[in-house]
């Protein structure tokens, strides 16, 4: 069964793992994780894919890594801030 799990969730799902975590270990232990995005969504193993890392030392060098993978269109409007409205 796949998890959805939004990019504000990230940094919970990735304080679950053990680390240092290897990548490889990081996709097979979130295989099943869709990451949703603004406009869609992607497997969580696919970014792993894209990351130049061969291990994460902490939950946040995890986190930064994918984030740096991310699509620009994934996280919203170019230019949109929060608080504008």
């Amino acid at each position: 069964m796949t998890r959805e799990v939004k990019l504000n969730e990230l940094t919970a799902l990735l304080e679950t793992a053990t680390y240092p975590l290897p990548v490889e270990t990081a996709q097979a232990e979130f295989d099943d994780v869709q990451l949703v995005y603004a406009d869609g969504s992607e497997p969580l193993a696919a970014l792993l894919d894209r990351v130049n890392d061969e291990q994460f030392d902490s939950p946040d060098e995890a986190q930064s890594s994918i984030y740096s993978t991310i699509p620009v269109e994934g996280v919203g409007e170019p230019g949109q801030s929060e608080g504008e409205g």
